[in-house]
């Protein structure tokens, strides 16, 4: 059984995105990008809805070519590339996944619990959750979340998008906490023990 691992950005007052939807005033340090890289290393489907995909798609693709990125950025984006996706959306079409194309499966959204099981059920490393607020919080919802691996942002951005919906209530079970050297990042690991 394969475990769906949703990890995601939270800042220290408790939000997914800043105000007005802004990702990027949300605090960022090189932890962010090196959680990311060993999430992906140890996965192998990226589960994202299409406003996460789309980000991805435009972002990621050059990035690995570009010799003045990070390397830790060229790497992520040399995964992207080869990973399996599954992108739940309605709206998205096959000839709008670009350079994902080959690599990247659509699910409508009345379909994503029922195939977001079968992968579960099937071979493989871990499922990984990016970004995809809407997306992982109706699975959570679905009881089909195994783990949360939080990277608590060391910021407070006052106001902006909460990470959970408040829809669901669970007990968490404590897995670990990391840090990355020069980096004010904390990695949370909780596994879900059910819900309440």
């Amino acid at each position: 059984m394969r475990k769906l691992i949703v990890t995601n950005l939270v800042s220290v007052d408790g939000c997914h995105e800043g105000p007005g939807g802004d990702f990027m005033t949300m605090p960022l340090d090189p932890g962010f990008d090196a959680h990311n890289l060993e999430s992906l290393l140890a996965s192998s489907t990226l589960l994202v809805g299409a406003n996460t995909f789309r980000l991805f798609r435009d972002f990621w693709p050059p990035v690995a070519a570009d010799e003045n990125a990070p390397e830790v950025e060229r790497e992520i984006s040399r995964i992207n590339a080869v990973i399996e996706k599954v992108v739940v959306s309605d709206a998205l079409t096959e000839e709008q996944t670009g350079a994902y194309r080959d690599t990247t499966t659509l699910v409508r959204r009345e379909q994503a619990r029922a195939r977001v099981a079968e992968l579960k059920r099937g071979e493989g490393k871990n499922i990984i959750v990016f970004g995809s607020r809407t997306l992982w919080n109706d699975l959570f919802a679905a009881g089909l979340v195994d783990e949360f691996h939080l990277v608590l942002g060391p910021g407070v951005v006052g106001g902006g998008t909460p990470a959970f919906d408040g829809g669901t209530s669970t007990r968490l079970r404590l897995l670990g906490t990391k840090t990355h050297e020069g980096s004010d990042v904390v990695v949370v690991r909780y596994a879900v023990t059910g819900h309440m």
